[in-house]
This record gives C-alpha cells, structure tokens and sequence, in this order.
C-alpha cells in the first residue's frame, strides 16, 4: 500500500486547521455564524495557499448536518456527517469541482448553469468551486453572468484563480473577493514542524528553513518538496541533505564571497565558483541566495534590529554589515539581481556566474585600476579638445601622469609644450562660477550628467592659454575617460574657451548638486505625508475603518 502525499493527507478540513489565512477565515466564519452569506466568492492568490481547501471546508459548512443529523449550517463542521465525509472523499453529488483550464468553452459553461436550476439531491445548496476560472473565454464569462448575479437560492459559486487580472471587472462586481496570502518562512517552518513530529521523523530546523525558502510561499510546496527530503535522506532530515537534493548554496559559500569581495581577492572568487561547478549547484539560486543575504546585510546596516537573533547568520551579517559600506551593499545587490537573467545569456552559467563576481569586484566603489601603483587612484585629467593657438601646439593630456608624480597640481608638462614661461595664473574668488547652477545648465545626458551632479568645484585656475578645474567626487568609478572628456567638451563649449577637468576623489565639503535634489525631493515627500495624515478624509478613514497610509507610498507632484 503507498502511503498518501503530505500535502493530501495533512489538507486542513475545518477553518481551525487552516494556516496563514486568518483574515479570510475570520470573514467566512462570521457570515456562517450570522447567516448572512453571498451566494459567490473568488478566492484569489499563488498555488499552494489554500484555494480549493477553503472551497471544500465552505461546502461541508453549508451542508453540515452534525452527528445526529439535526444540525444546521455552522462554521465548524463535524467532519462526521454523510455530506462531510463525503465531500472529504470527493464524491459529494451536490459539490461540483470545475477545471476551467480543460472546460473554458460557452458550451461547458451553459450546460453547468443549466444543471443549477434544478435542487439539490441531498443537500441544502448546491456548490460549484469553478478553479483557474480566468482560463474561460469571453462568450463563457459572458454565458454566466446572469446566472453568477441572481442564482437559484439553493445555489453558491466558489471561484479561484492564480490570475484575478484577466478576470472580467463585470465577473468582479459580482463576487466576494478574497485575496490568499503567501506564507511566510517562519509559518512555514512551524507548520513542517508539527507535520513531521506527527509523522515522527527527526529533523533539523535549518532544513526546514531551507525548504520553506524553496516552496515560495507556498504551503503544498512545501509539504511536497518535505516528501522529497524525506526520501532522499532515509531518515533524519538534515541540512546538509536537504541541500544536496536541492542544489541550493550553503550559506557559507556565500560569506566567503563576500569576505573575498571585501579582501579584493579575485583569485578565491573564481577558486569558489569553480568548486561551485564541481558539486553541480544551481547558480542561479546561488545569485537569488546571495542577493537575499546582502538585502539582510544592507537592512542590518540602516535597521540594526532587523536581524533576528534566531536566524544562524545572524552574527555573521553583523560582521559583515560593518565591513561594507552601505553603497557597495547597495551595488552588490544590483548587481546581483540584474545578473540572473544574464545567466542564459552566457556561454555557460558557471561563466556567467564568475562573470558576476568579477563585475562586483570591478565596480567596488573606490577600486583601483589593475596595474596602477600607489594607494588611490590618481586623478583623472581631460585635455581641451578645442584646437590649440597657431603659436601653440600643446598635446591633448587623456590620462593621468606617472605614479611617481606625487599630486595633479605637481604634474609636470607635455613633452610637447612650449618651453617659453606660461603667464601668470589668476585664481581669485570672484572668478570662481556656480558651480551647482553651471552643471545644470549643461547639455550633458546619462553617465556623464550623472558624473557632473557627483562633483564639487575645488579650484579654478584662469589663464590666457584656458582653464584648469578641480573637481572632487566621492564616486570616482563615474570618472571614466570618455566621461571627463566630455564634460570637458561642454565646459569648453560653454565659457567658450579650452577648459581641462582633473578629477579628484574625496569627499565633498558642501553639498553636490545630486545631495540638494535629494534633499529637495525628501523635504517635498515629507510635506506631501504630512498633508495626507492632517486630511480629514484619511483621519476619518483611520478612525472608522482601522486603514493605514502605507509608508513610503507617498510621493510628490
């Protein structure tokens, strides 16, 4: 004899047993314990949630005679009666299952409503639960319109659906809609549990976590994937089993990447996802693994509470949420998100997958360029592009001098200068422009305006021969050559004169023009909260209807 699935033997068969879905209970049970009840309800959300359950447990409800057959309709049923055994087998006349991804037609649609005429055979109503009802066609929406908005008394309509958009608006208005939650790891993991101390099998909670974090939410996942685990480990359900059968990445692999991100060790990262590829891991679950611990990591650094003390990586995402800075938690994040669907793309995912790693290493906020010496990177320099004078033939300087040349202002000139004494610099105060009002009246897009909202005026040298700015940025990967140039480009372009940019790295002193329009836009969302929690409307709505203004959720015109 086979032993029934999990996900079978442990379906919840009164609201009681339910899991995760505490407001449409408390709903149900209310218009069952007052008889006032409608006579449709869509029940919309993921696989897994509990649809078809809640569908069956309403049906024995409406139907429920008690032990002694005496009964009447109850938010608990008895699970004794003929109906509720009856519906529990699945062979209940009165409750009619529909597949609407096999019966879509107007033809399968009519012939059901015209059954519903007609009284129920031993039953006080008739239920029909129409599943993945967005899968019917337009004419079999249309079919049952009249029947769904006045039915036979003796008549309810259960709907469900994974995709509540391609519902008619016109099905909508007619119908109760309730909207099943995902569940949540730490409710998952509890139930799995309860489940399998019942069922006697040993196991390790971190497991349990590993499985809740594959099923997505979804209950029937997993108890099916925990019927996986238990075959495959033959008894106690660890870890280490779990992770094998479901070639997720141990968390350890992705603290290691991270240390080797901090430590600038390319070399380890690609050792990491070669014995990666040796032990057959899914690298794009890896990516999604990683991903979610740096979110915890860039979370631990704004909310420090936000770490739980139960989770087994709690310590090590403290530690790391200190080693970081919050942007590169920001950019590694990013960059890993972005990445997965690259995976596809690649000549094979471990590629890709290294690829990733190298990319996060590259673009590390304040990296230096391989085979540059010295500790920082020096400036970044961008020659006029404007011709020179006829008695004047200077080279275009594209890149920054020599590592022996100790700072920008120490840089020795073009071989190709000319020997004859420069005239003398100006650098008075009142020469200096406005910075912040000059980078936005520039024609600049895209990277390059991105660049020049990052930077700071720091020195403005005006000679006969052109202008030499000094600008520092705290975001110097942004100062790429094309970008200096041109902006250099439209400087020049502006004053009418050669203008050479030197970028600096550092940080600013005041503010650059990308703080002031964050500033500006915060200012603004905060008036615009401020505005929506003193309006009478949404106060009343507060005070009658519990309703909660979503945080964040307000923004500006």
């Amino acid at each position: 004899m086979t032993a029934l699935a999990l996900a079978r033997s442990w379906r919840p068969k009164t609201f009681s047993q339910l899991v995760g879905q505490d407001h449409v209970v408390k709903a149900l049970t209310h218009a069952l314990d007052q008889g006032r009840l409608h006579h449709a309800w869509l029940f919309t959300g993921t696989r897994g949630v509990g649809k078809t359950t809640i569908a069956r447990i309403m049906a024995k409800a409406l139907n429920c005679t008690g032990e002694d057959g005496q009964g009447r309709m109850t938010s608990e049923p008895c699970g004794k009666c003929p109906a509720c055994l009856e519906i529990d087998a699945g062979r209940f006349v009165d409750y009619i299952e529909m597949d609407a991804a096999s019966n879509r037609g107007v033809d399968d649609i009519a012939a059901l409503l015209e059954k519903a005429a007609y009284a129920p055979s031993n039953a006080r109503y008739k239920v029909y639960m129409i599943d993945e009802v967005h899968m019917l066609t337009n004419h079999a929406f249309n079919a049952m319109l009249k029947t769904l908005e006045e039915p036979p008394e003796h008549v309810k309509f259960i709907l469900a659906t994974t995709d509540p958009q391609k519902i008619p608006v016109t099905i909508l208005s007619r119908c109760l809609q309730f909207n099943l939650k995902q569940m949540p790891v730490p409710l998952i993991v509890e139930h799995l549990e309860k489940v399998l101390a019942a069922e006697k099998v040993d196991c390790e909670t971190n497991a349990l976590r590993v499985l809740a974090k594959a099923a997505q939410g979804s209950m029937r996942d997993a108890l099916s994937l925990t019927d996986q685990a238990i075959a495959y480990a033959a008894g106690k359900v660890s870890e280490e089993a779990v992770r094998g059968m479901l070639g997720t990445l141990d968390d350890a692999y992705l603290i290691r990447i991270l240390d080797s991100l901090i430590a600038k060790d390319g070399a380890t990262l690609l050792a990491i996802a070669n014995e990666m590829g040796e032990r057959s891991m899914s690298f794009s679950l890896a990516l999604a693994d990683l991903s979610s611990l740096i979110q915890k990591i860039a979370a631990a650094q704004i909310v420090p509470e936000s770490v739980l003390e139960d989770w087994p990586e709690a310590a090590e995402i403290r530690r790391l949420a200190s080693a970081l800075t919050k942007e590169e938690a920001q950019l590694f994040y990013q960059i890993s998100i972005t990445s997965r669907p690259d995976l596809s793309l690649a000549p094979d995912e471990q590629t890709g997958f290294a690829m990733t790693l190298l990319r996060m290493l590259a673009f590390r906020p304040g990296n230096e360029t391989p085979g540059r010496a010295g500790n920082s990177a020096p400036p970044v320099a961008s020659a006029p592009r404007p011709a020179a004078p006829a008695n004047q033939t200077a080279a275009p300087v594209r890149s920054a001098p020599a590592a022996s040349a100790p700072a920008p202002m120490a840089a020795k000139p073009a071989a190709s200068a000319p020997l004859a004494p420069a005239p003398a610099v100006t650098a008075s105060a009142a020469n200096r422009p406005d910075w912040h009002a000059l980078m936005r009246q520039l024609p600049v897009k895209g990277l390059v305006q991105q660049l020049a909202f990052q930077t700071e005026l720091q020195d403005w040298e005006d000679s006969p021969a052109g202008v030499r700015a000094t600008v520092v940025t705290p975001m110097p990967q942004l100062a790429s050559e094309a970008s200096v140039g041109r902006l250099a480009d439209a400087l020049s372009a502006h004053f009418g004169k050669p203008i050479k940019v030197l970028i600096e790295k550092g940080e600013v002193e005041g503010k650059t023009v990308a703080k002031v329009d964050a500033q500006i836009h915060q200012e603004k969302r905060q008036n615009a909260e401020q505005m929506i929690a003193q309006d009478p409307f949404i106060q009343q709505l507060e005070k009658e209807f519990g309703a909660k203004v979503v945080g964040g959720s307000v923004k500006p015109l």
